[in-house]
């Protein structure tokens, strides 16, 4: 009660009638409070006779007499029943309060001496004598005062129940009365205390009283500082409501008061307060925690309960791992691990460059490697998450049909579970894992829903900082997880969802890559898995095997046969047969049997029309002949080897251009009506489309149709138009690669293309000669045999003629 009394400015009437003489006030008993002169203070009372006495003091000049009760549990109290002296008060309001009691605001004005009662009904009436005791200014008086606020300062400084408004009050006090007064009411005491400072009439001896009092104050608040601290030091909030809680788990048990369901609902209750949730989070979690320990244990929904509370604490809401910055670390790991994809590689070193400079204000970016299958996409990914310091993790995303795979189920639903996201989070961790989207473009779509539309708010910086659930129902914060998503091809991705991706192609190793990563990564490692060593693999033995037992743009099959010649070789060492040190080319037919693939070689002579054009696969480029023949017949255009629509298009282009050209290309005595034009391409079960071979079924009918051979070493890419310009194409890296391989020396591409040569590896430029063209003029002349060049070679003898003249000369027949 005494911890509510405030300060507060004087009535006017407190400076009025000061006579000493005795006289008849309204009396208002109170229960377990003491009211101080000077001070104003609240009083809440409830009986009949005291709200008539106050109504009296109201209704007359405002003034009542207030003294304690030495009995709180008297109801109706006599002259006998209270304290000798109280307090005369004048009363500032009344206010009525719900409970049905009264508060009546009052100012303590000077001490009052109890003569007798005048009456007692309807309320109490008491002769009273003021007591007044003034005390002349003193050196005395003046030290117990200092004395006072000095304690009284460090009590106020120490005690968290005393407002510092008190001692700026005390301080401003010059009456040792008041001062004496002030003090005391702030003090926390017993009503035993505070009467008997009450009756203590002379102010110095109360000052004195007083000092002691706050003296003893002092040592108890000293004394609580110092245990204060040193508990803050040693243990922190959530260890001492752990310790608390074991003490009461303990007593419990003493007491067999315990069961499995409390001791339970007691572990969760700990795990929710040592878990590091957000608010809203922690909020519903304690909410259903309230439920289940509602709810007998049987009940069905008790399960379902759990579970989700299990969930909730099992997510990682604030645990991370720490990023390494160290540009040259991750360079090193990413080296150590994959050989090339340079292009991927530059764009994680640049990540962490932004990173390790602006980390606040980065954004999220979410990476999309798109490429043909094993060529490292998600392996660089791992290195990724090694080279940073993160967790990693992955989620296949192929065949996935229902929206609530990703979403999750509503609780209402029987087994239900959160979806693939938030199941993948909780076996990372942490809230900062590199987080892989595997197959990304093998999404389906059903009556179900479309899970692609539901990765749109999983994949958008701007909205996975909430990430709803529909499991959880609470937001998931997923802004700081580093996500990567693979995929083979773009084309199925829905637009919304492929421009929230930085898509960063992976065109297929090439074979001096596969080379290098058969050396480093992947003969290595094969011999470490069979338990062999020293057993060599020449470079021309993985060149042999690359050409003539895989067709793929990675390296899978690549290590499986590896791994067969490694298998053959560990049994005949299990047999007690002497390995080969060297697996030398030709001997690969006794361990990886037949080729299984023929390798594209330029043609062995110049031929009229075949034109040797460049096709792109998955599994890199390749080479392409393109047959073509003329033969009577009624002006039909045919078509065979499988050929798309785009292709059959072009072929129609080629020979619109050619008939439209005739007489400047030198095809004479062709009657376009009575003849009919074949363009062939080999290899019929392979389906072949798209325009790039433009340009070489145009030459290849040129040649068929003027007689004039092809050159042999010349390959050519292209789209045609029926004007004759030659437009650019794609895959121009595989296509270039595939003419190196297959020894040609010429290659005739679209001028536009010339940008893109800075993906061809140095050694391949040079060992070609690249003529960029912008219309069939300057292909015709370069890609076939002109008459000169014709007659020049027939006079020639022929390079079997010569070694015969030779044997001849030296007297040996020819065999």
């Amino acid at each position: 009660m005494m911890d509510d009394w405030e300060l507060g400015p004087f009535p006017t009437k407190l400076l009025l009638d000061d006579s000493m003489e005795p006289e008849a006030l309204p009396l208002l008993p109170v229960r377990d409070t003491v009211l101080f002169p000077y001070v104003a203070a609240p009083l809440f009372i409830s009986r009949d006779r005291s709200m008539k006495a106050v109504e009296a003091a109201v209704s007359g000049d405002q003034r009542i007499a207030v003294f304690t009760q030495r009995d709180p549990e008297v109801q109706d109290p006599g002259i006998d029943d209270l304290y000798e002296f109280g307090t005369e008060a004048v009363i500032g309001r009344v206010w009525r309060m719900p409970d049905q009691t009264t508060s009546v605001f009052v100012h303590g004005r000077r001490r009052l001496r109890l003569l007798n009662l005048v009456k007692t009904e309807p309320y109490l009436v008491a002769q009273v004598q003021p007591v007044v005791k003034n005390v002349e200014p003193s050196i005395t008086a003046e030290a117990r005062m200092r004395a006072v606020l000095t304690l009284f300062e460090k009590v106020v400084r120490l005690s968290r129940n005393i407002p510092d408004d008190a001692f700026v009050m005390a301080m401003n006090v010059n009456d040792p009365n008041w001062l004496a007064d002030l003090v005391a009411s702030n003090l926390n005491l017993d009503v035993a205390t505070r009467q008997e400072l009450l009756e203590i009439v002379d102010p110095l001896a109360r000052l004195e009283k007083i000092s002691v009092l706050l003296a003893k104050e002092l040592d108890v608040l000293e004394l609580e500082s110092r245990i204060h601290s040193q508990v803050q030091q040693e243990v922190d909030k959530s260890q001492r409501e752990y310790f608390l809680r074991e003490q009461m788990r303990v007593i419990q048990s003493e007491l067999g008061e315990t069961d499995p369901l409390a001791r339970e609902i007691n572990e969760l209750q700990e795990r929710i307060a040592a878990a590091k949730m957000p608010d809203e989070v922690r909020e519903r979690a304690e909410k259903e925690l309230g439920r289940l320990a509602s709810m007998p244990s049987v009940a069905p929904e008790a399960s379902i309960i759990r579970t989700y509370i299990d969930w909730l604490l099992d997510l990682p809401w604030s645990e991370c791992t720490e990023d390494n910055l160290d540009i040259a670390h991750v360079s090193k790991v990413l080296n150590k691990n994959h050989y090339g994809l340079n292009k991927a590689k530059e764009r994680i070193l640049e990540y962490i460059a932004v990173r390790k400079l602006a980390p606040e204000k980065m954004g999220t970016t979410i990476l999309c490697f798109v490429g043909p299958p094993g060529t490292g996409k998600t392996s660089l990914g791992k290195s990724i998450a090694e080279a940073l310091g993160r967790n990693f993790v992955r989620v296949s995303l192929g065949g996935i049909r229902d929206e609530a795979e990703i979403r999750g189920h509503r609780r209402t639903y029987i087994g239900a579970l959160p979806g693939r996201i938030i199941q993948t989070m909780r076996r990372a961790g942490t809230i900062n894992p590199v987080f892989m989207l595997d197959e990304i473009d093998k999404l389906g779509v059903d009556f179900r829903g479309d899970p692609s539309a539901a990765l749109l708010e999983v994949l958008d910086p701007e909205q996975n900082y909430a990430f709803s659930d529909h499991y959880l129902e609470v937001p998931y914060n997923l802004s700081k997880v580093m996500f990567i998503t693979t995929a083979n091809i773009l084309d199925p991705i829905p637009p919304a969802l492929r421009d929230r991706l930085e898509v960063i192609e992976f065109p297929g190793y090439i074979e001096e890559e596969k080379i290098e990563i058969a050396r480093q990564f992947l003969v290595p490692r094969q011999l470490e898995q069979h338990g062999l060593t020293g057993l060599h693999f020449p470079r021309e033995t993985l060149r042999r095997i690359i050409r003539e037992y895989t067709f793929e743009a990675g390296v899978r099959n690549l290590e499986r046969g590896i791994a067969t010649i490694c298998r053959k070789v560990t049994r005949r060492v299990a047999e007690g047969k002497q390995p080969p040190r060297y697996i030398l080319p030709q001997s690969l037919h006794k361990y990886l049997g037949p080729p299984e693939f023929l390798f594209s070689e330029a043609e062995k002579a110049d031929e009229v029309g075949v034109a040797t054009g460049l096709s792109w696969t998955e599994a890199g480029g390749d080479t392409m002949a393109i047959e073509v023949t003329v033969m009577p017949g009624k002006g039909n255009l045919l078509l065979t080897g499988q050929l798309g629509e785009v292709m059959q298009e072009s072929a129609q282009a080629a020979l619109s251009y050619a008939r439209a050209h005739a007489q400047e290309l030198g095809i004479k005595n062709v009657d376009f009506d009575k003849v009919d034009i074949h363009v062939h391409v080999p290899e019929g079960a392979i389906p072949k489309d798209g325009p790039s071979a433009g340009i070489t079924i145009a030459i290849a009918m040129i040649s068929a149709l003027t007689r004039r051979p092809v050159h042999r070493e010349v390959a050519m890419t292209g789209e045609i138009t029926l004007r004759g310009h030659v437009l650019p194409i794609g895959g121009l890296r595989e296509k270039v690669l595939a003419a190196y391989r297959a020894g040609l020396k010429t290659v005739l591409l679209p001028k536009k293309n010339r940008k893109d040569l800075v993906d061809i590896p140095r050694k391949v430029q040079r060992g070609l000669n690249f003529v960029f063209v912008e219309h069939m003029e300057e292909v015709v002349p370069i890609a076939l045999v002109s008459p000169e060049q014709k007659q020049k070679r027939k006079q020639a003898p022929s390079a079997k003629n010569r070694r015969s003249v030779e044997r001849h000369e030296q007297g040996i027949k020819p065999s």
